[in-house]
């Protein structure tokens, strides 16, 4: 099934762009001018709802996954335009699929140096791959991976909140190795900046008023970061925070979020089991 044979229901369509443009002037309003970008988290939510936001009139470019399989089979159905993020907690077995994914944007999960490796590795060899098919028409990733699309970009997952149940690296010496990894033995992949989830009960309280203590921690994080490797490893390049979701991304994006991820509030409330979603409605 193609794009242009998925069957996109009008008023389910309205019903996502309103909510995604209230979102976006809900942004604009705290950004003040700033560039913030929107990831539109479509985790369970079937194909036919991100065509829907994808097409125009939006062209909404950036949606979220957090589940390897399942960005796989959407990012098969759906145009090669989108620019996918995998968000999800990532596990090594994950980095070989991901990294077959054309136009996947960021992994904003990586939390060792084993699984930054793994990815970068994985990435190179399909590259390889791809490379070496290039003189076939018939080949699609030879076809679309070029450009920015051969490398993948990706955040350090920092564990803010120090809770054993969330994934990333400890506050500290763990984050800059991790990050001095990635810029001097990861060719294949660009360090973009910090990603955290954290404390349901901070997100809860956050405000653009109010700060979040996982938020200040991971501005720390990036500022350490910077000072300890500095222009020598990174030229001048700015790192990104990617912080905030549908409970907090006002009080993110005013403590500085470069990125927020937003599900429910676009999409409306998920299916309560896993097994219950489809890719395509």
């Amino acid at each position: 099934m193609s794009e242009s044979q998925m069957k996109i229901d009008s008023a389910r369509a309205n019903a996502l762009i309103s909510q995604l443009q209230e979102v976006q002037q809900r942004i604009s309003t705290v950004a003040k001018g700033r560039p913030v970008r929107l990831v539109a988290v479509s985790k369970l939510k079937p194909a036919n709802d991100i065509q829907a936001l994808h097409q125009p009139p939006l062209s909404h470019t950036h949606f979220g996954e957090n589940y390897a399989q399942e960005l796989t089979q959407k990012a098969a159905l759906l145009p090669s335009s989108i620019q996918w993020h995998f968000i999800g907690g990532l596990q090594t077995t994950h980095c070989k699929t991901l990294a077959k994914i054309p136009n996947l944007f960021v992994v904003s999960s990586i939390d060792s140096i084993k699984k930054a490796s793994r990815l970068n590795k994985s990435r190179g060899e399909f590259l390889h791959e791809a490379s070496s098919t290039s003189s076939s028409s018939s080949s699609s990733s030879s076809a679309t991976i070029n450009g920015e699309n051969k490398i993948i970009n990706v955040h350090i997952q920092v564990n803010t909140s120090g809770e054993e149940s969330k994934s990333g690296c400890s506050p500290g010496t763990e984050v800059v190795d991790l990050a001095r990894h990635i810029l001097t033995e990861c060719p294949h992949l660009r360090l973009l900046g910090f990603m955290t989830i954290g404390a349901i009960a901070r997100s809860v309280a956050t405000t653009p008023e109010t700060e979040n203590e996982d938020f200040i921690a991971l501005k720390d994080q990036r500022d350490l970061v910077v000072k300890e490797l500095g222009d020598e490893l990174l030229g001048g390049r700015e790192l990104e925070l990617s912080m905030g979701m549908s409970e907090d991304f006002e009080g993110a994006i005013a403590l500085g979020s470069s990125e927020v991820r937003v599900g429910s509030t676009i999409f409306g409330t998920r299916p309560a089991n896993r097994a219950d979603a489809k890719i395509v409605e």
